[in-house]
């Protein structure tokens, strides 16, 4: 049974087909116009269904010229790639890109915290010093209640 390939072209179809047709009618097979068209139709595959379906309905298959089918398939092929087409493209834009979280901004941050912390300690030691209130404890065996003691 005559059927379109999978992966193939309107074009190498009836191409294939024409070799077919010839290669009979040199055994003396001949079909005709309507046969030839009918054929055509029966081989192809799943998804074109719809469009035989159209081409069935709207036009008369006893009187359609081989060439004229072929035009139609031709086009409506054209017409299935041009989508396929922007439906990859679309696709294409909407590939989802996954972020990846990193501690560089976590660390970033605790830097600046850590930088910010020595800055305001020098500054309270500074403060302090000037006010010689940073001498650390007195000790409480040299000093009690403005008396020497001797250790």
């Amino acid at each position: 049974m005559f059927i379109m390939k999978e992966n193939k072209d309107i074009k190498s179809m009836f191409s294939r087909f024409t070799n077919i047709i010839n290669a009979l009618q040199a055994l003396d097979k001949t079909y005709s116009n309507s046969e030839m068209v009918r054929k055509i139709l029966r081989c192809c595959p799943r998804s074109w269904m719809p469009k035989v379906t159209a081409i069935e309905e709207a036009k008369n298959l006893n009187v359609l010229p081989l060439e004229d089918l072929r035009g139609s398939l031709m086009s409506h092929e054209l017409s299935m790639q041009k989508k396929d087409d922007d439906e990859e493209k679309e696709n294409k834009k909407k590939k989802i890109v996954a972020l990846i979280s990193s501690q560089t901004e976590d660390s970033d941050d605790d830097d600046d915290d850590d930088v910010v912390l020595a800055f305001i300690t020098r500054k309270f030691k500074k403060l302090l010093a000037s006010k010689k209130k940073f001498c650390g404890r007195p000790n409480k065996k040299f000093h009690q209640k403005g008396e020497i003691k001797q250790a």
